[in-house]
């Protein structure tokens, strides 16, 4: 079958175009912003992609259209689909009904840390000879010599082991509340059926479907309806909005998860930090232990690794080798991702690639980074930061941007042409913090008042013009 996808350098969508690839179909797809990671990872898979959304894409028609929550009435593509009549469905749509249909479905929601908490989990079945499929809003960072984990974790998804008489069928799924396409308004994760759900947080986001958290929270108690009783929620304990959320009813066991001391002493779960960046943690369980030695720092790592570690023990994992899974963790692209490191006069300048674009992501991101360098005081950390998701360019969260960054010791907050509110206006008089036009600018300033020894973190949900490589390069000229 020839499945044609539109929107397909989204992460959610391009990681299905490859499951698809992988089900025997020919895959091709279409989009308007077309970089990488995703790109790359398509273009290395042999999946053809073509700019912008023409009706001549779908010339000669394909056997079915998958359509992506980014596409609207109105686009040239979407018009001609709908006029044409070739058969179209929703991602989560196919997904459910192609993939997970007879799987044990473990589904990560949350606000954040959803891509990260996902790609641990896979890790850890992976790492324990567990077959189970994934997919994955991300690409991951595969650091081992392990030939089997290579081949696994070579793309952002990966179909796995269908159920059988012998064995259960596994399935990894990043289980995101947006929308499924326009014409199902119905948050992706409703289509997912889990089993195991980690829910890791519930933050107020995506105000550009969601008028308020209560209407997110509908959304994600839709998802708990739908978990069996013999199944498994695994969450933090004291997450107010998650607790509401489940008063609404819940006929699912729970277990609550949290970083020791705890306000919480009934926490079924338990980690205590061995180093204060999150980098060395002990986990606790019914008398079972284990322990993390990672590359990862910042307390939001340590709660995502410690919900991961809780969801692989359910599906018959044991704590210690879920700690020793993710000591060999590498972590995944665009997520505290080392992409450059320059060499000046004996120190050295890194800058990393972050996707951070929640004030809170802001935050728990520079929180972990300051920790991980405490070790040189000399060293100042740099925040680039683009507003560009929807919840940001609707401003949002204008309130929260200076506060969610003042733990960088200097802050430049990019303003696009298309962004209708100033931000320069929303941080005010912010310590250290200043607001640039251009990324040209952007690279210049710090290219001239960098110190020898810095780090430069850059969080944008988007290829930010390629600020990330051009950076390096200034750096390296400089």
């Amino acid at each position: 079958m020839h499945i044609h996808i539109l929107g397909i350098c989204g992460t959610f969508m391009g990681s299905l175009a490859l499951l698809a690839r992988d089900l025997g179909h020919t895959v091709t797809g279409s989009d308007a912003n077309v970089y990488p990671p995703m790109s790359t990872q398509l273009e290395n898979a042999g999946v053809e992609i073509m700019q912008g959304y023409a009706a001549s894409h779908l010339q000669p028609a394909p056997d079915l259209v998958i359509v992506g929550n980014a596409m609207k009435r109105g686009i040239e593509a979407v018009e001609y689909m709908l006029n044409e009549r070739i058969p179209y469905t929703s991602g989560p749509q196919f997904l459910a009904e192609q993939v997970l249909q007879y799987r044990h479905v473990l589904a990560v929601a949350g606000t954040h840390g959803k891509t990260t908490t996902t790609t641990m989990l896979a890790w850890i079945l992976h790492y324990a000879g567990i077959d189970a499929g994934f997919l994955i809003g991300g690409v991951p960072l595969v650091d081992t010599q392990d030939e089997r984990l290579q081949q696994a974790f070579a793309h952002s998804s990966y179909l796995g082991s269908d159920k059988t008489a012998d064995h259960e069928g596994y399935f990894v799924i990043e289980a995101d509340e947006y929308d499924s396409a326009f014409f199902d308004k119905r948050s992706k994760f409703v289509h997912y059926r889990p089993t195991t759900a980690i829910l890791n947080n519930l933050e107020y986001d995506h105000a550009d479907i969601f008028p308020n958290l209560a209407a997110i929270q509908t959304q994600f108690h839709h998802m708990v309806r739908m978990i069996p009783s013999n199944g498994k929620i695994i969450m933090p304990a004291d997450t107010e909005s998650l607790e509401e959320t489940l008063k609404k009813g819940c006929w699912t066991p729970i277990w609550r998860t949290a970083i020791a001391p705890t306000s919480n002493p009934q926490a079924d779960w338990q980690a205590k930090l061995v180093k204060q960046d999150g980098s060395q943690y002990e986990v606790m369980f019914d008398g079972h232990k284990g322990q993390v030695n990672w590359q990862m720092s910042g307390l939001h790592s340590v709660n995502n690794g410690l919900v991961a570690i809780a969801a692989a023990y359910n599906v018959g994992v044991s704590v210690a080798q879920a700690c020793e899974a993710l000591s060999n963790f590498a972590g995944i692209k665009r997520r505290m991702e080392l992409v450059g490191t320059i060499d000046n006069n004996g120190k050295q300048i890194e800058v990393y690639d972050d996707f951070a674009h929640h004030p809170t992501a802001i935050e728990t991101t520079l929180d972990g980074a300051k920790k991980r360098f405490a070790d040189n005081p000399n060293r100042k950390i740099w925040a680039v930061i683009e507003p560009r998701s929807n919840t940001m360019k609707l401003g949002t969260h204008q309130g929260l941007l200076a506060p969610s960054a003042s733990i960088a010791d200097q802050v430049i907050w990019y303003q696009p042409a298309n962004l209708d509110w100033s931000v320069a206006d929303a941080i005010g008089n912010a310590a250290n913090q200043q607001v640039m036009t251009s990324t040209d600018a952007i690279i210049e300033h710090i290219a001239a008042h960098i110190g020898d020894d810095d780090a430069v973190i850059v969080m944008s949900n988007g290829g930010f013009e390629g600020i990330h490589g051009r950076l390096v390069k200034a750096l390296q000229q400089a």
